[in-house]
C-alpha cells in the first residue's frame, strides 16, 4: 500500500513542478503550463505549441529526462511488485505443502465463512491440526492472518484435496455456501478416502440431507435446525444446556467432556470398568461407551467390558483425560 502512494505522490509532484516551471520560463497560464507538462511527460510531441525561450527549452530537456526516468522507475516497481507477489505465492504454497506433508490425522475445513471461521477457532483452541480450503483470495489472506494453514482452490477438485492431505486426514468439514457445492465436495472427498469422517452443512431444504448422506457424508448438520434446537433447549432446560456448553469449551472450567478411542494395543482391552480403575487412577468419569457397531451404552455398569475400537465418552479435567489417553 505504501509504494503506490509514494509513486502517486512523486507523479503529482512532477506535474506540479512542470506546470509552475513553464509558467515561470514561458510566461504561460496555469492551464497552459499544465498542458505543456502533460504533452512533455507523456511524450506526445508538440504539434501546436512549443517552448520558445532558451530557458524553457532547457527546462523541457530536464523535464523529459525526469519524466522518462520516472516512468522507467514506476515500470520497474510494478514489475518488481508482480514478481514479488508471484514469488511470495510460490514460496507460500511450497511451505504449505511441506507443512501439510508432515501432518497426519488432521482436519480439512472447506469454506471460511462465519461457520468455517468458528470451526477453525475451536479446532485451534483444542490444538487439533487442520488445513482450510477456500477459493477466495481475500479469505486466504484472512486465514493466514490467523496463522492457519490455508490452501487457495476449489475444495471439490481432486488435486486440491490431495495436496491438502486428504488421504491422511482424520476428518473433513464442508461448510461452503450452497448445497450443490457441499454435495460435490462430499462426493469427491469420499472417493479419495473411504474411511474419512465427513461432516457436511445443509441448508435444511427437503431431501438435501438424504442426498448428502448418499453422497458419502458421515453426518449432515443444518445450522438453522441445530440453532433452533439449541434455543429450545435453553428455554426448556437452561442449566443442563449451560453445563454441557461449559464442558465443551476450553479455559472456562476445569472440566472437559471428551471422546477417547480404545486402540488395539491398549492394556485396558477385555477389562471391566471396575478392573480398569479409570475413576480411581485418573479421576475421570466414563459417562458412555460407543461400540464399534454404533451401539451406545449410557452410564455403563462397573462390570461393562472395554473392547478395542470402543469410544469412551469421559468427563474430567484436561490433565486427567490426557493421562488416561496414554493408556488407550
Amino acid at each position: 500500500m505504501r509504494k503506490p502512494l509514494i509513486i502517486s505522490g512523486l507523479f503529482l509532484a512532477l506535474l506540479v513542478a512542470g506546470t509552475f516551471g513553464y509558467m515561470w520560463f514561458e510566461n504561460t497560464t496555469f492551464w497552459g503550463g499544465l498542458y505543456l507538462t502533460i504533452i512533455t511527460v507523456f511524450t506526445v510531441g508538440y504539434g501546436d505549441v512549443v517552448p520558445i525561450h532558451p530557458a524553457g527549452k532547457v527546462f523541457t530537456v530536464f523535464l523529459v529526462i525526469t519524466s522518462v526516468s520516472f516512468v522507467m522507475y514506476t515500470f520497474s516497481k510494478i514489475t518488481e511488485t508482480m514478481i514479488e507477489g508471484e514469488l511470495r505465492g510460490l514460496f507460500r504454497r511450497r511451505k504449505m505443502k511441506q507443512q501439510v506433508a508432515r501432518l497426519n490425522g488432521h482436519y480439512l475445513v472447506c469454506g471460511f465463512g462465519r461457520i468455517g471461521m468458528e470451526i477453525c477457532k475451536i479446532l485451534a483452541e483444542h490444538g487439533r491440526p487442520f488445513v482450510v480450503i477456500d477459493n477466495d483470495p481475500n479469505a486466504i489472506r484472512e486465514i493466514e492472518e490467523h496463522s492457519y494453514l490455508a490452501y487457495l482452490g476449489e475444495a471439490s477438485d481432486d488435486d486440491v484435496l490431495l495436496d491438502a492431505g486428504i488421504q491422511k486426514a482424520h476428518g473433513l468439514v464442508s461448510v461452503v455456501s450452497t448445497d450443490a457445492d457441499n454435495m460435490y465436495i462430499t462426493l469427491t472427498a469420499r472417493g479419495l478416502n473411504k474411511d474419512l469422517y465427513i461432516l457436511t452443512r445443509s441448508s435444511g431444504a427437503a431431501g438435501v440431507q438424504t442426498k448428502l448422506m448418499r453422497a458419502g457424508a458421515s453426518k449432515v448438520i443444518s445450522p438453522y435446525a441445530y440453532g433452533a434446537r439449541r434455543m429450545a433447549h435453553l428455554i426448556v432446560r437452561p442449566t443442563v444446556t449451560d453445563f454441557i456448553d461449559l464442558t465443551m469449551r476450553t479455559g472456562e472450567l476445569d472440566l472437559l467432556m471428551e471422546e477417547l478411542r480404545v486402540s488395539t494395543s491398549s492394556p485396558l482391552i477385555h477389562k471391566t470398568l471396575i478392573k480398569a480403575e479409570i475413576r480411581k487412577k485418573y479421576d475421570v468419569i466414563v459417562i458412555a461407551i460407543k461400540r464399534e457397531d454404533g451401539t451406545m451404552l449410557f452410564n455403563p455398569k462397573p462390570d461393562t467390558f472395554i473392547e478395542a475400537g470402543d469410544i469412551l465418552i469421559v468427563l474430567g479435567s484436561y490433565e486427567h483425560i490426557t493421562g488416561l489417553s496414554t493408556e488407550l
